[in-house]
């Protein structure tokens, strides 16, 4: 491991340095830390080259060298942000992406990915580091799309919510970032029948009353955030239809989407959640995987 550290005590912000453009996540991360006052730690993961006559066109020291180089130019692009007033750390390791950003992740306040939208025929075949990361660890993990910048317009910070009583770190969360951008808070949920019988039509007098008791359900979620400006002055949005699509529409102008999955550590289902995953492939904003709940 090749590492230049500091000793400062506050949880860094990990920022994932690739052999791709990173320069998006890099900025993100980059305020994130000068928000919070803490170190920027820059993490590149250098694979390790198998020896061998069919490797002879690469080598480990080639591999290493170019992780310096990349590493390097994120520092100065991470400089331009922070403008020497909080730590800038790079650490090269070796080793596959997930891991590396896993074990980095360990003793971090999150993790910040870039993330490129791939072709259709590209994701049935390639799954996203973020959710990778996301899936082995319980900070916060961001994934931010190549080339994403804010608008300048007025801040949104989106939040999605599934179950609205078991919602309380994700809205707390989504909260903490509205705060912290002077942004306003979008709610948003959707609603659908069980499985048979979602496909059948209802009233609109049937379908206003489950909008009105999952409204109300998100309000009293809200409530018991103990905030009351938050509750008074979030934007809730409830409507019939997949939630996949539901938060992606609500986000195209928002400056952050922030979403809950599943708790990485339970005995079964470690993984994400196909409503996290999805949410992934197709916001054009970046996106805030929040700390799971801790259950048993």
């Amino acid at each position: 491991m090749i590492e230049h550290s500091d000793s400062a005590a506050a949880p860094p912000v990990v920022v994932a340095v690739g052999p791709d453009e990173t320069k998006a996540a890099v900025r993100y991360g980059a305020e994130q830390a000068l928000r919070a006052g803490c170190p920027l730690h820059l993490v590149h993961a250098v694979p390790v080259v198998p020896q061998g006559p069919e490797t002879v066109l690469i080598t480990a020291e080639g591999v290493e060298k170019f992780g310096r180089e990349s590493l390097a130019l994120a520092a100065e692009q991470a400089e331009d942000v922070v403008h020497g007033l909080v730590p800038v750390v790079e650490v090269l390791r070796r080793g596959a992406p997930v891991p590396v950003l896993v074990r980095a992740a360990k003793e971090a306040r999150m993790v910040v990915l870039e993330h490129r939208h791939l072709s259709r025929l590209a994701r049935l075949v390639n799954r996203t580091i973020a959710g990778g990361v996301a899936a082995h660890t319980r900070v916060p993990v961001v994934a931010v799309p190549t080339g994403w910048r804010p608008s300048g317009a007025d801040p949104v910070v989106v939040v999605g919510v599934d179950v609205p009583e078991r919602s309380g770190a994700v809205l707390a969360a989504a909260s903490a970032e509205a705060r912290i951008r002077g942004a306003s808070l979008r709610v948003v949920h959707a609603w659908s029948l069980p499985d048979p019988y979602d496909g059948l039509r209802i009233s609109p007098e049937e379908a206003q009353r489950w909008t009105d008791r999952s409204h109300a359900e998100i309000c009293a979620a809200l409530d018991a955030l103990g905030d009351v400006e938050v509750a008074i002055e979030a934007d809730v949005r409830v409507r019939r239809g997949g939630a996949v699509e539901a938060l992606v529409e609500a986000a195209t102008d928002a400056d952050l989407l922030v979403i809950g999955r599943h708790d990485p550590l339970l005995p079964v289902g470690s993984h994400i959640g196909p409503v996290a995953r999805a949410v992934l492939r197709e916001a054009t904003c970046p996106v805030l995987l929040a700390a799971p709940e801790v259950r048993r």
